[in-house]
């Protein structure tokens, strides 16, 4: 089996300010006579794991443990500060639900726009409309601008979108927990299917239970640091019997 996904030593540091400025003219003032300290805050500490196509991989750990980070540096939506990425194939990132949306715009037209963000052709989306608004059942609404919907419609009509792609790695990010008990179920069928079809997924969630049933490897991350990397059963376990131990 061939590698859709090599992490290779990533490591992501942020520099954060640790003195609060409440002005832009404060904050230039201090640049300049050199009186700002910072600190650097390490995300993923030389990080380094291959999956392979086909393969269900979950990522879990603390908020904070590089999780998500991690997610977006797969994605695209950051460069790692040392390390590398390689992704081999297209990738479908379902991290932040109707990010991509104009909320002036209506529910119709912001399917052809987060279609043509996620680099489908006007016609690809017009064969697949009327099956993306019936996933996400918003008929009633979908002439509606974005701006007036719940946040749990958004993130019907944006997992909708994003799952209707032609891709061949999903990048899932907590998403399934949208709209209602029976939309979530829809949700999770819907990500089985997939599985079932070939797609490569990589899965962050707090849920051990749905990432033991979705995924068949683990891989637990804490602090930035690569805790354990085995069978999601065994790893999810492992981190929960951990997470007992710190709240003793």
């Amino acid at each position: 089996m061939s590698n859709m996904i090599e992490a290779n030593n990533v490591s992501m540091h942020f520099i954060m300010e640790q003195e609060r400025t409440n002005t832009l003219k404060e904050y230039m003032v201090k640049l300049v006579r050199r009186k700002l300290r910072f600190s650097r805050f390490t995300a993923l500490d030389n990080v380094s794991f291959n999956i392979q196509r086909g393969e269900s991989v979950a990522l879990i750990g603390q908020n904070g443990s590089g999780k998500s980070t991690m997610l977006k540096i797969i994605a695209g939506v950051m460069d790692a500060t040392e390390g590398s990425v390689r992704v081999n194939g297209s990738i479908a990132p379902l991290i932040e639900l109707g990010a991509g949306f104009d909320p002036d715009l209506t529910g119709r037209e912001n399917v052809y726009l987060n279609g043509a963000l996620l680099g489908h052709k006007h016609r690809y989306m017009q064969e697949n409309y009327d099956e993306i608004v019936s996933y996400a059942e918003l008929e009633q609404f979908i002439d509606v601008p974005v701006r007036s919907y719940s946040s749990g419609m958004i993130a019907r009509l944006g997992f909708s979108i994003a799952t209707h792609v032609q891709a061949d790695i999903l990048v899932v990010d907590e998403v399934l927990a949208v709209g209602d008990y029976n939309f979530q179920r829809k949700c999770n069928q819907r990500m089985s299917r997939m599985l079932k079809e070939g797609k490569t997924l990589l899965f962050v969630s707090h849920d051990t239970k749905l990432v033991k049933r979705l995924c068949k490897r683990a891989i637990w991350l804490d602090h930035g640091h690569l805790m354990a990397d085995g069978p999601a059963r065994e790893v999810c376990d492992a981190y929960r019997e951990w997470m007992k131990g710190q709240e003793q």
